[in-house]
């Protein structure tokens, strides 16, 4: 089962739950609201109830309750409905180092040798800010690269949403954009490389907890298309993740006020060729199974009215 937000041509803005091809609209505006699945969590607490049987609960209790094909949502076509971000995360966490592939590529753009390979070792893993809402975007919509990168690229990665109790509420998928240029210059740099206007991207949908069985064992796919090809494309599985889920969450929250709604990417596998940079008009598919697919195309910010 998925929860996704829509946004309808007339009607605002309303949560959804997916139903094969179909997305069954919640009658209650708040459930579109941008934490409206929070409110959902709360509901289903209150009568001690998972969050998949309340939600199946309220669509038998509800007998006209408006559907979509799912399949028409994504793109965004021009005045219809389409999907929106399905969660506007009070702050969104990353995990670095977490796959060996994410080893070695940091190996190689960084000047100070051996950091990322004694983090990859470690008892304790990379935690690093990423987002907060103004920064974060949505299926279908404009995810950026940074005016000053001559090398950035994107980052796939299973994403974590997390509850009131730090448990996992369910799962959604994360384009952690960087730009590894500046990164590899002084792993100081970090926050400059990762935390920006539109270097979060999130969606589509949020798979509940309940309905993936094993998250240590979901495909992650990659492409990038430009002009229409595909210059890239790569897999992983989280099962290749070094790290169990409940860790990185761990060392997140310890000593740490992490808010309800909080997602936390847990790092990444599939890293193009040291010779790749994304471009302007650039799109980014990332498919994980039992989640869908999150498309973005990329823009480049401009310099325009920085100051010296």
């Amino acid at each position: 089962m998925r929860f996704v937000r829509v946004r309808l041509p007339r009607g605002g803005m309303r949560g959804g739950v997916v139903v094969g091809d179909e997305v069954v609209l919640l009658p209650e505006r708040r459930y579109g609201a941008g934490r409206g699945f929070l409110a959902l969590v709360r509901e289903a607490a209150q009568k001690s109830m998972s969050l998949a049987s309340y939600l199946e609960l309220k669509i038998r209790a509800e007998k006209r309750l408006r559907r979509l094909k799912y399949s028409e949502l994504s793109g965004g076509g021009e005045g219809g409905p389409r999907l929106l971000i399905p969660i506007l995360p009070p702050e969104v966490w990353g995990a670095g180092v977490t796959y060996l592939r994410s080893r070695e590529a940091r190996e190689y753009e960084t000047k100070a040798k051996g950091i990322y390979d004694l983090v990859y070792e470690a008892e304790r893993p990379e935690i690093f800010f990423k987002a907060t809402p103004s920064r974060c975007v949505g299926p279908d919509e404009v995810a950026y690269i940074r005016s000053d990168t001559n090398w950035a690229v994107p980052e796939p990665e299973l994403a974590l949403v997390l509850g009131p109790r730090h448990e996992i509420l369910g799962y959604t998928i994360g384009n952690d954009l960087s730009a590894r240029d500046i990164e590899g210059e002084n792993p100081l740099y970090l926050p400059q490389a990762k935390i920006y206007k539109g270097c979060c991207a999130l969606g589509p949908a949020i798979a509940l907890r309940e309905s993936v069985d094993d998250p240590k064992n979901l495909m992650i796919e990659m492409r990038i298309l430009r002009s229409g090809s595909v210059v890239f494309s790569g897999s992983v599985s989280t099962s290749s993740l070094k790290r169990s889920l409940e860790e990185l969450v761990e060392f997140l929250t310890r000593d740490n006020i992490i808010p309800p709604g909080t997602v936390l990417l847990t790092g990444t596998g599939i890293i193009p060729p040291n010779d790749f940079t994304l471009s302007d008009g650039d799109i980014v598919e990332i498919e994980v199974e039992k989640i869908g697919i999150l498309r973005n195309r990329i823009g480049r910010l401009s310099s325009r009215g920085r100051r010296p």
